[in-house]
């Protein structure tokens, strides 16, 4: 299983310039990552804060960790174990770590001075030392979701490959799996629009092959 994992950095805004901003920038980054900046929370689904800041989120597009489902117990609603093994390698926890060190350098440029941000988290008593700020990201990091590959699409010599190119279960006959579980790797973007384009797809196969 592949899945997206989210460095934040808090930037708290002194004064009255600017007051929780509600905005989003991205930008792509020569690591392979995306680049957020949106109203100051501490993650996803949480209140937003109560003083001026905007929370800025460094994200992982193609991370090399690969976590596991696992299922529990034969009954039905069973719920299955889930372990995302985020900053599980080397690669991620380098990118996570490089990740906050642009964030930093972005927010102390020039542009934002006269709004004298002062970095809320991992805050500046974390160095610029990779330890550091790889158990920063460890600690204030959080899911942004997209979790894939659960049943890729591979030829069926492929050992951990559940799917054929037509996304029927190799070994069982009138059986499918159309999700994004069946991408072999996670796409370097939003998983939305290619789940649309999968279901699509999967669809106008079982009609063809019901014919």
């Amino acid at each position: 299983m592949g899945s997206r994992f989210c460095g934040s950095a808090i930037l708290r805004f002194c004064g009255s310039a600017i007051l929780c901003p509600l905005f989003s920038v991205l930008c792509s980054l020569s690591c392979g990552s995306l680049l957020s900046v949106l109203c100051s929370l501490d993650r996803f689904g949480t209140p937003l804060h109560r003083f001026p800041a905007i929370t800025v989120s460094p994200c992982n597009l193609r991370p090399t960790s690969r976590g596991t489902v696992r299922i529990t117990s034969a009954a039905m609603d069973a719920a299955p174990q889930i372990a995302p093994n985020y900053l599980s390698t080397d690669e991620d926890r380098r990118i996570a770590a490089d990740c906050i060190r642009l964030t930093r350098r972005l927010m102390a440029q020039v542009a934002l001075s006269k709004y004298t941000p002062e970095e809320f988290r991992p805050g500046p008593a974390v160095s610029d030392s990779d330890a550091e700020l790889i158990h920063a990201a460890g600690d204030i990091g959080t899911t942004i979701f997209h979790p894939v590959g659960t049943a890729k699409m591979g030829l069926a010599s492929d050992p951990f490959a559940v799917v054929d190119e037509r996304l029927r279960v190799h070994g069982l006959e009138g059986l499918r799996v159309i999700d994004a579980s069946v991408m072999p790797t996670i796409t370097s973007g939003n998983t939305n629009t290619p789940t649309i384009m999968i279901a699509a797809k999967g669809s106008e196969m079982v009609l063809q092959d019901a014919k």
